[in-house]
């Protein structure tokens, strides 16, 4: 009797401990919903008053605009993540995973590449004689987009790999092989789509203090544009390079997820600094919520 009580409590605790793990894994994967739904919630505004507000359709204007498309993107593929992760399961087969490897792939290239661009814009705007035109712009917005999806098709066609994260909810580029093929991408990919990004950033918004600093405040944020690409988008770059020397599945699941939700906060960051952040989208924001403001403005 008292072995059966002992068989029973041990089965006990094994189903709670295992009730306790799911509980655990969907709080994981609830994660992303409160990031992504924050950035969706502040970048429609700045898209609205875009559309709405002349003063914003500017050349400068435009490359925010761009980065706020790629940030609305992986806030999306957030959602899907999450949907998924409820379900417990990934329910959209092995042709879904890899498009939305692809979809997340592309919107993550393109928001590290419109944030230097953005940068780079300023930096021509505020600091040189010249200003910033349209074609350039457009141009620069072409070359971000396609150079991103260039890059998060060559897993598609065999140069990397798409495939499930740890949790097994989501799709991502797939760091547990660490064979050559994905050692030769990471490395040749990382240098074009996050350090000279970085790079072009820092420099842009450091050449901006030096030159305005003198006479007067920057009009803008130097520091957290910066900051948010090496915070947000540094712990995936430090896990992918781990992965190329040593074994990335000795690591935690849960601690391999960490680097995801960091950078699943990125998007927030950016509408709160480049639209919640900007004078000049409070106006037009003010003038999407208030249409009687808007038309006393242009009879003005």
């Amino acid at each position: 009797m008292a072995l059966y009580n002992g068989g029973a409590w041990v089965e006990a605790a094994r189903e709670e401990l295992g009730q306790l793990g799911e509980r655990q894994r969907e709080w994981q994967s609830l994660g992303p919903c409160p990031l992504a739904s924050g950035s969706w919630r502040c970048w429609p505004w700045g898209r609205c008053c875009w559309w709405k507000t002349p003063e914003l359709r500017t050349p400068s204007h435009l490359l925010v605009l761009s980065l706020a498309l790629a940030d609305s993107g992986i806030s999306l593929n957030a959602l899907v993540a999450a949907t998924s992760s409820l379900l417990r399961r990934w329910p959209y087969g092995s042709e879904g995973c890899q498009a939305h490897g692809f979809q997340g792939f592309v919107t993550a290239l393109a928001s590290i590449c419109s944030s230097a661009a953005v940068a780079w814009g300023r930096y021509h705007h505020f600091c040189t004689r010249s200003r910033l035109d349209w074609n350039t712009a457009v141009s620069l917005v072409f070359f971000v987009w396609l150079s991103s999806a260039f890059w998060a098709a060559l897993p598609l066609l065999g140069w990397g790999h798409y495939d499930y994260e740890p949790l097994g909810t989501c799709c991502t580029l797939d760091y547990s092989r660490g064979d050559r093929n994905f050692t030769s991408f990471l490395f040749t990919m990382a240098f074009f789509n996050f350090l000279l990004p970085l790079f072009i950033t820092v420099v842009s918004y450091r050449l901006m203090e030096q030159k305005l600093g003198k006479t007067s405040r920057p009009p803008v944020n130097t520091v957290l544009p910066a900051r948010t690409l090496l915070l947000g988008w540094g712990p995936y770059a430090l896990l992918y390079l781990y992965a190329t020397i040593a074994d990335a599945t000795s690591i935690s699941p849960k601690l391999q997820m960490v680097p995801a939700l960091i950078a699943k906060a990125v998007p927030t960051v950016n509408a709160m600094n480049y639209a919640l952040g900007s004078e000049m989208v409070h106006r037009g924001i003010w003038q999407c919520l208030s249409p009687q403001r808007r038309e006393h403005s242009r009879e003005q």
